[in-house]
């Protein structure tokens, strides 16, 4: 059901902004200003109920990509004000409209919001902040399923770069953490040449949008086996078929999804995306799963990982856990949670016996800081394990004392009851 309307530069979302009406709004975006002439441009959300967060980040490029041609585009954000917050705190609202809202300032360990890169420098670090949230945030992480995503965003994000000629380079977003069920969603999106056009330049027998789209999920298929192995697609679309995830590639004239319900589906559009948008959403419930799909000509792949190239101590088993730049405050029970999570997955990870956890520049943290963080740990893990897999190396006495306050607080209120 279409609810986008467009009278004169005006386009107007009513209800639910989802996947199935993002084509309707790029279509009476190029109306208005290829066809009609417009050189400025008004999206409005006022009336918008739902927006889906790939459907956004989508719409994000576009206008980018609009706006860099010379169109200037005006944001009017939904009356429904946690729908407005959702807009700001994502970062949509500033990548449509920059003039008139700033970067978000979201904060929250759950989500990572819309993020521009340009560069391969840009890409590593977007991907960084992400693996890092997933590290604190999802319990119980296996180190193999793990690795497996992190290599599954590098590939997707670093397609954009390589293949896609994006002018305004690419987005990405981590948008749920369902963390009763472990899944996270990451989505990509960009506005250069389609997946389609870049195949059909070395391969002319895809003869349609859906064939080439259809193809290029497939093991080793890539423009130029010089610069890319063509698994990037594959393998994130066999990890999340693993894990009875989602996947969606939007691009061109095409459209292909999956889910465990109905299975893989690819269909034509008549109207075109002029990018791509990928959605991948991964279940991390089942430990190991991951790790299964990551297999290339038949063999097993075990990629490098975050926790190898951050924290782990050269020729060593032992991680180096620096404290100062794992958190911007020190001070709130909530800034330490993700913490908490960090150290619980790092201890859990094969080949890892110790974490040292360095207490360098961090002069002082709070009491609930110190009990969410090591109370609990002391408390989930047990005293042998505690002592065993953790050491403190920098820690000033006012810090150490506020550790051991909240262990022995702990161990006292576990014992009264």
């Amino acid at each position: 059901m279409n609810h986008i309307e467009r009278e004169n530069n005006r386009i107007k979302v009513l209800g639910q902004y989802r996947d199935y009406n993002l084509r309707y709004l790029l279509s009476n975006v190029y109306h208005a200003v290829e066809r009609a002439g417009f050189s400025d441009l008004i999206l409005d959300f006022t009336e918008c109920t739902h927006a889906s967060p790939d459907t956004m980040l989508a719409t994000c490029a576009q206008m980018m990509r609009y706006r860099q041609g010379g169109c200037e585009i005006s944001l009017l954000l939904p009356n429904d004000q946690k729908l407005c917050r959702l807009f700001i705190n994502t970062n949509w609202a500033n990548l449509i409209d920059p003039q008139c809202y700033d970067p978000s300032q979201f904060r929250g360990y759950t989500q990572v919001p819309a993020t521009q890169y340009k560069s391969s420098e840009q890409q590593q670090a977007a991907v960084n902040t992400i693996v890092n949230a997933i590290l604190g945030a999802v319990p119980s992480l296996k180190r193999s399923d793990f690795a497996a995503f992190e290599w599954s965003v590098n590939e997707i994000t670093d397609n954009v770069l390589t293949h896609s000629d994006s002018p305004i380079g690419g987005l990405v977003q981590v948008s749920t953490f369902q963390r009763n069920k472990k899944i996270v969603q990451y989505i990509v999106a960009d506005a250069g040449h389609s997946i389609p056009t870049t195949l059909r330049a070395t391969h002319t027998e895809f003869t349609s949008d859906t064939e080439a789209l259809n193809r290029a999920i497939r093991e080793g298929v890539t423009r130029d086996a010089s610069v890319g192995q063509g698994n990037g697609l594959f393998g994130s679309y066999q990890i999340c078929s693993h894990c009875n995830g989602r996947f969606q590639v939007e691009s061109g004239h095409a459209k292909l999804t999956y889910n465990d319900r109905e299975g893989l589906h690819v269909r034509n559009e008549n109207i075109p995306f002029a990018g791509t948008l990928v959605v991948a959403s991964i279940d991390f419930s089942e430990a190991g799963l991951l790790e299964e799909a990551l297999k290339f000509g038949g063999e097993q792949y075990t990629p490098i990982d975050f926790v190898e190239t951050h924290y782990e101590a050269p020729d060593s088993e032992r991680i180096i856990f620096l404290l100062r730049d794992e958190a911007e405050s020190y001070g709130s029970r909530l800034a330490g949670t993700p913490i908490r999570n960090r150290l619980a997955n790092l201890i859990s990870m094969e080949q890892i016996s110790k974490v040292i956890v360095d207490f360098q520049d961090v002069p002082l943290v709070s009491s609930s800081f110190a009990d969410e963080v090591f109370g609990k740990l002391f408390m989930e893990i047990g005293p042998v394990s505690f002592m065993q897999k953790f050491e403190f190396r920098a820690i000033g006495p006012t810090v150490r004392k506020l550790i051991d306050k909240a262990i022995s607080q702990r161990t006292a209120s576990s014992h009264s009851h």
